[in-house]
């Protein structure tokens, strides 16, 4: 037995989550961003190119550029190329040899490619949690959320989550940022989680709790640190008239700023923005808005 070839379904709408038990919110003090086995093998018994994964790595990569900028740690979960009988166990049994029959595709999608500062755990169970230190560093670091996206919501994003909670570390199921065997496993995933163990939320929630607004920048010097701190970059290093894309301003940092300035209530769209990427016409858009 192996994975299925799975069909395309539309991916769940941040307003169709299901009604949660809890009102617990992430916190940027307390949450890791897990991205769950997003490798090349799990993806590739979909279409890419059909719903629901050009949704799911738009939504896991706002994910982590919403905690790379809220200073959120980021952890992958990949399973190895290469596995033992005795290391794969009972998996065999339900999977058949899964990656290790095809160790080619082994890497983490091109798009979510972990960076210097990301963990990349090896997974060999279901639970991200299980022959992991996974709960260690978050123990370490003081960390007690766990913001769980990637594949498959009904089998390691769900075990995970379940796990999570049972290590009391409290977990937020990115409904919008899963993928699944169907839209009816999906759905059963993002029930369990809401009705016995964590919190089903969407991406546009998750960003907006950890990069809540603190309003419009008041000055061009501000702009320059907000846009300076997304990047990562010394707010001396980026010149008025320099054009934000070539300093590594991506689509999705981009969004995210957007996704915050509206929050502020900006009116400044993705395209003006992507159009005039410097930080001298972004404050002429933006004082403009301010009536300055």
């Amino acid at each position: 037995m192996s994975i299925p070839r799975i069909a395309s379904y539309p991916m769940p709408a941040a307003t169709a989550m299901p009604n949660n038990r809890v009102d617990w919110k992430p916190d940027p003090a307390r949450a890791v961003l897990l991205i769950h086995d997003m490798q090349e093998y799990f993806l590739d018994f979909y279409d890419v190119n059909a719903a629901p994964i050009p949704a799911l790595l738009d939504h896991i990569g706002r994910l982590r550029a919403a905690c790379d900028a809220a200073g959120v740690p980021v952890v992958y979960t990949a399973q190895p190329p290469q596995q033992t009988p005795e290391q794969r166990g009972l998996l065999q049994a339900w999977w058949g040899p899964g990656l290790t029959a095809h160790p080619e595709r082994a890497p983490v999608v091109a798009a979510l490619t972990p960076r210097a500062q990301d963990t990349v755990l090896t997974k060999w169970r279901y639970s991200a949690f299980v022959r992991s230190d996974l709960l260690e560093r978050m123990q370490q670091q003081g960390r007690d959320q766990l913001i769980v996206c990637g594949v498959y919501a009904h089998i390691g994003c769900l075990m995970t989550s379940a796990d999570a909670f049972m290590h009391d570390v409290q977990p937020f199921l990115v409904g919008d940022a899963l993928a699944d065997f169907s839209a009816e496993q999906h759905a059963m995933a993002l029930d369990y989680v809401s009705q016995r163990c964590g919190v089903v939320t969407s991406t546009l929630d998750v960003t907006a709790a950890l990069l809540p607004s603190t309003g419009l920048p008041a000055s061009l010097e501000e702009l320059r640190a907000e846009v300076a701190s997304l990047l990562q970059l010394p707010a001396s290093d980026l010149q008025a008239d320099d054009n934000l894309l070539y300093a590594g301003l991506d689509s999705i940092r981009l969004m995210t700023l957007v996704e915050r300035w509206r929050r502020a209530g900006a009116t400044t769209t993705f395209v003006e923005l992507a159009e005039r990427p410097t930080l001298a016409d972004w404050w002429a858009l933006l004082a403009a808005q301010r009536g300055n």
